[in-house]
């Protein structure tokens, strides 16, 4: 969970930012298996966190009212009176159209389309509302607090379950003309399958380094000749092996790492941006890491950008929609005035 603590300003969108006095916002990390939310005063400082299990979940109206409850409990707990809210803002996982704030889709856990979340949430708590990809959230958290609060361009991806890219150039989130940019799990890279995917199933390169895809491999190479390890493994758990120098571990390892490195150096020719930033349950485990940056240095120094492991972990996505209802709250703030 989320620690109480003070953020320095560094925002994405703005130059500088003036925040409302005397209010607060609310931001919402919406999962797959679980929903969590941050309460912060107007200067970025935590006050309190809530979260729920959202397992089994589909409809959005249950997702909005289990926020709305989770948004009373808050302002509860910390005393700051219901007029004091000034405004919301949530990460979702799958295409989003920040513009209207409607979630496009989203991936069969939750199998979302063309679900109009902003306007359910502005219904639901009478405040503007912002809503954005989760891992766009993420890198707006990474920007404004995180590991690259130094950088211009930069790529954060996130490697979980899947994997996503949120793609920063000139201080601005990228998005692509249909809300589809940094869905970097259907890359194609060798190594990754070639056949045509489903809508709302995971993607080539997700279904090798992703973290259910690794535990997939893992179980198609696992033997008890090959290995005394148990064969429900998780990848964070394979990693650890892998690091203790177990052979089938350390070979899963370099595939996924490997993987990854191709992926992250065919986007820096094209982007050219300077750092990478790697977060998400698997993303942020360091053998991972260092075993990628092995591979970049074989490609040569000339497309070599810098990789680093994300500063907030698992809550870059929280404490960026904290960021994103900020600027949410201060844009219409300058509506009103």
């Amino acid at each position: 969970m989320v620690k109480q603590q003070s953020y320095s300003l560094n925002p994405i969108e703005h130059d500088s930012l003036t925040p409302p006095d005397n209010g607060c916002v609310v931001g919402v990390d919406i999962g797959g298996t679980n929903l969590r939310l941050a309460l912060a005063d107007m200067t970025g400082a935590v006050l309190g966190t809530w979260s729920t299990s959202s397992v089994g979940i589909q409809d959005p109206h249950e997702i909005v009212a289990l926020i709305r409850a989770g948004v009373e409990h808050l302002l509860d707990e910390s005393c700051v009176p219901r007029s004091a809210l000034r405004a919301i803002a949530a990460g979702a996982p799958g295409i989003t159209d920040a513009d209207t704030g409607v979630v496009i889709a989203t991936s069969y856990l939750m199998g979302w389309r063309d679900v109009p979340l902003r306007a359910l949430l502005e219904a639901a708590l009478g405040v503007p509302a912002a809503v954005d990809n989760d891992v766009n959230v993420g890198a707006i958290g990474e920007s404004w607090v995180g590991a690259a609060k130094e950088s211009r361009d930069f790529v954060f991806l996130a490697i979980g379950s899947g994997v996503g890219a949120g793609i920063v150039l000139n201080r601005r989130l990228f998005q692509g003309m249909g809300w589809t940019a940094g869905e970097i799990g259907y890359m194609l890279v060798p190594g990754t399958p070639e056949e045509p995917v489903e809508r709302g199933k995971p993607g080539a390169l997700e279904g090798l380094i992703g973290g259910e895809g690794i535990k997939e491999q893992w179980q198609k190479l696992w033997t008890e000749e090959r290995t005394a390890l148990p064969r429900d493994l998780n990848a964070t758990e394979i990693f650890d092996y892998a690091l203790a120098g177990e052979p089938l571990a350390q070979t899963m390892l370099e595939q996924a790492a490997r993987i990854l490195a191709y992926a992250i150096y065919n986007i820096s020719l094209i982007l050219n941006c300077p750092l990478f930033v790697l977060g998400g349950g698997v993303g942020v485990h360091p053998a991972l890491c260092e075993a990628a940056r092995t591979v970049l240095k074989e490609r040569g120094a000339r497309a070599m950008p810098e990789l680093a492991l994300s500063v907030l972990g698992a809550d870059a996505q929280l404490i960026g929609a904290v960021r994103l209802a900020l600027d949410t709250a201060s844009a219409r703030r300058g509506i009103a005035a």
